[in-house]
């Protein structure tokens, strides 16, 4: 019994709600698209005001938004490709048992060499040569109306409907972070464990299309990653590192002082804390040079990186590795500071767990 039930865990849905959502979606989408059709041809025509591989686009366009096969063009150029074609095969080869499976296949090449691949377009191939007299009589407008129509409409309901629930359509990568120096190299994050071009390498030996874009797949592998690596060193926090000795900045004093302080004490930055002791902001030398005859708090960064002391210390690893942060604010859940981490603190913490993961390896 218990074999059995957990081979039938492996059909449970892996989003409810996320179903549910796509299901109403899909109401909606298709009532639209079928009245707007049924107003364009209503009745008198003999064309249906709602084609059955439309149900097909459907299940894409709301249940997978993110795939590429549910993109616009995908939609949109793979229904009315596959459209044509099976009106030119119906056109040209009278025998339908010969013209069915020519028009599925010349649609798929198609498809592909456009760039569009739909699965519904299979079967948009197959309605246009066995649609009946009416579509044939259609001939080649029968890709405009009803096949356009629908398409048009039940991409527009898509496109309200997904983005009204917070999910983004058109599909798009989460975009890559600015390089803070204005260079070509990677982030540091980037530059060790897999690359772009290992991804590439290994789908290409699949030699297959699998339903996901290569940005898609590179964000989710970071992720993973970081994912993996906090997990493994989760027994170290912030509270562990952290310098708890300070030297800091106060928001009124002048530039020039506060820029003294630090040179003499050989800092690269300063926390800015009030009299109670509230972390502010933060100041380096490019704040305090650019400054003078200021205050601290008109050069000070107010948007520096900050953590709570139980936080693991591999969540500081995207911010103090991504070019834009050099330390970390530690501060208590009111705000105030109680440590600080440097790039140096970080790196010196992970070399040690590396060092004692060895270790702890050679005696094993």
């Amino acid at each position: 019994m218990p074999s059995a039930l957990s081979y039938l865990k492996r059909f449970a849905p892996v989003g409810r709600l996320d179903g549910f959502r796509a299901a109403i979606g899909a109401l909606l989408g298709i009532f639209l698209t079928g009245f707007v059709g049924f107003l364009w041809l209503g009745t008198t025509h003999g064309l249906p005001f709602l084609l059955a591989p439309m149900g097909a686009s459907a299940v894409l366009l709301f249940a997978v938004p993110a795939s590429p096969l549910a993109q616009p063009w995908s939609v949109i150029g793979g229904n009315g490709i596959s459209a044509f074609v099976g009106v030119v095969c119906a056109m040209f080869v009278t025998d339908p048992l010969l013209a069915a499976p020519l028009a599925v296949a010349l649609a798929i090449g198609a498809m592909s060499l456009s760039r569009c691949l739909h699965p519904p377009g299979g079967a948009m191939a197959l309605t246009a040569v066995l649609g009946g007299p009416a579509v044939t009589e259609a001939g080649l407008s029968f890709v405009l109306v009803p096949v356009a129509i629908n398409s048009v409409i039940l991409l527009a309901a898509a496109w309200l409907y997904n983005n009204a629930t917070r999910h983004r359509y058109p599909h798009r990568p989460v975009p890559a972070v600015p390089l803070p120096h204005g260079t070509t190299d990677p982030l540091p994050q980037d530059r060790v464990g897999f690359t772009t071009a290992d991804l590439g390498a290994v789908l290409a030996q699949y030699d297959e299309l699998l339903d996901v874009s290569l940005e898609d797949l590179e964000t989710l592998f970071r992720q993973v990653e970081a994912r993996a690596h906090r997990r493994l060193h989760r027994n170290l926090s912030c509270a562990d590192i952290m310098s708890r000795d300070m030297i800091t900045a106060q928001p009124d004093e002048g530039v020039g002082q506060a820029r003294d302080r630090m040179l003499d004490r050989g800092l690269s930055s300063m926390p800015v804390v009030d009299a109670h002791g509230f972390a502010l902001g933060i100041v380096g030398h490019a704040q305090l040079l650019a400054g003078n005859g200021r205050l601290v708090r008109d050069v000070m960064k107010r948007d520096g990186c900050r953590v709570t002391p139980d936080q693991p210390i591999d969540e500081l690893l995207p911010a103090l590795s991504g070019g834009v942060h050099h330390d970390a604010l530690i501060v208590d859940g009111e705000g105030r500071l109680v440590g600080l981490i440097t790039q140096t603190d970080l790196l010196a913490a992970l070399w040690r767990s590396h060092v004692a993961e060895q270790v702890a390896s050679a005696k094993g």
